[in-house]
């Protein structure tokens, strides 16, 4: 029954991306580890090509839309890419299985990675749930690249760490440091999280083993989601499904917090 509902969740992971622009990558990692029971280090890999493909696809529709900055995206995406395929390749497999151990507790390297994400999804749910901020001109174009390769770099990381889009970081970014209008905003994050998640899946490719019958159909299942979100949402208010979401978010980073540290404690 269980791997039904990780099918379902494949679904509704594309139908979220299609139908706001991000956002459904947050479910991938606690679809793969608690439906399809997968350990988070390979969920958080697995997480990346099922993240970066459909993404590709919705990238395409945003294109024919006319709402990807192609060089832009590929402005922000050569950091994040490269702090992405780095961590994947080098910093997740150095971290040890045990990170502390007691008498009365034990963090192993699965609940780090597990707690991380559950953090990383309070910040998401946070940024669906409130109301935009209008982007404030900075004078200093130098203190602004600056500050753009540093916030991406650390994106990259996170998105290396936790096998999520990172889309709640980035399009921010795109808003206040591109100056990008929201729609256009939303539409190059996709292509950026395409890049960043496609590469950074081959940092896996020689410490992971790919179950690659099992991924390529939970992506395909994804993908139709996407198709069928973007068709979608010419019918539905895109910041009130937003904000809705991110609700739902938020009490599913609650449940892992729980989960992760209370009940396996």
């Amino acid at each position: 029954m269980e791997l039904y509902f990780g099918y379902l969740g494949a679904l509704l992971i594309g139908l979220v991306l299609g139908l706001t622009g991000g956002g459904g990558s947050i479910l991938t990692v606690p679809v793969l580890v608690y439906l399809m029971h997968l350990n988070p280090v390979t969920a958080t890999a697995y997480s990346l090509f099922i993240v970066g493909t459909t993404s590709a696809f919705g990238t395409v529709q945003n294109f024919r839309k006319g709402v990807v900055e192609v060089k832009t995206a590929l402005l922000f995406a050569i950091p994040s890419f490269i702090a992405v395929f780095l961590t994947r390749k080098f910093i997740v497999p150095a971290i040890p299985d045990v990170l502390i151990q007691s008498s009365r507790f034990t963090l192993t390297r699965e609940t780090f990675l597990m707690v991380l994400f559950a953090a990383i999804m309070l910040l998401a749910s946070f940024s669906m749930i409130k109301k935009p901020a209008e982007p404030t001109v900075t004078a200093n174009k130098e203190m602004n690249l600056l500050a753009m390769l540093l916030q991406l770099t650390v994106v990259g990381v996170f998105i290396g760490l936790v096998g999520a889009g990172g889309g709640f970081l980035i399009i921010p970014a795109l808003v206040f440091m591109a100056k990008l209008p929201m729609r256009k905003a939303i539409g190059t994050s996709l292509l950026i999280i395409t890049l960043n998640s496609l590469i950074g899946f081959t940092g896996d490719l020689g410490t992971t083993i790919i179950d690659w019958p099992f991924l390529l159909r939970f992506t395909s299942i994804a993908v139709i989601g996407i198709f069928t979100g973007i068709y979608l949402s010419q019918y539905v208010d895109e910041k009130q499904l937003k904000k809705g979401f991110g609700w739902f978010v938020l009490a599913m980073a609650i449940f892992i917090f729980a989960r992760e540290l209370y009940f396996t404690s």
